[in-house]
């Protein structure tokens, strides 16, 4: 059972913390779990110009092939004028639509402002159910505030999502493809 936690920026380091704070969380409790971390800044990626997903090449099919490959993902994305980013736009436009249908998908969000938490269930949530996926209940948004000058994310209750959520990733895999 493979998950890949994306991580949808590519300048700055806080979005791939909180996503990559969570597959720590699933290894440690659940250390049978395969992770895999595609942090976006890592790829060149193409801008999606209508082509049949297969037909890209290089580092976009990487990407691609990481997406359909994965049984469940766990999506970061950095808050920029009260949206995603366009690198994650751009990765959603790319992939083909069954890339994450019937797969168990979670969503961390990274921001300067804490009204901007709401672009997980205004915008995201949605693409998830346009792509046919089983979204889990919880989700965790990380202001600046939550981390201390070594960007390490010292806020107890953001923690304590973070455990909650990795929790929730792998109890919804196991139980919708019915493994223990």
């Amino acid at each position: 059972m493979k998950l890949v936690g994306i991580s949808g920026a590519i300048i700055g380091s806080k979005t791939a913390l909180v996503v990559n704070k969570v597959l720590e969380e699933v290894k440690k409790q659940y250390p049978d779990v395969e992770t895999e971390l595609l942090d976006m800044k890592d790829y060149d990626v193409q801008f999606c110009d209508g082509r049949d997903p297969s037909a890209y090449t290089g580092d976009t099919k990487k990407v691609i092939d990481a997406v359909i490959s994965s049984d469940f993902c766990l999506i970061g994305t950095p808050i920029y004028q009260a949206s995603m980013s366009g690198v994650l736009k751009n990765l959603f436009d790319l992939i083909p639509v069954t890339a994450l249908q019937q797969k168990v998908v979670g969503f961390v969000a990274t921001g300067g402002t804490y009204q901007h938490y709401l672009v997980i269930e205004n915008q995201l949530k949605p693409i998830a159910g346009f792509f046919r996926s089983y979204v889990a209940p919880g989700y965790v948004y990380v202001h600046d505030d939550h981390f201390n000058e070594y960007k390490e994310i010292t806020d107890p209750n953001v923690l304590e999502r973070i455990e909650r959520l990795a929790h929730e990733l792998v109890f919804m895999q196991k139980r919708l493809k019915g493994s223990e």
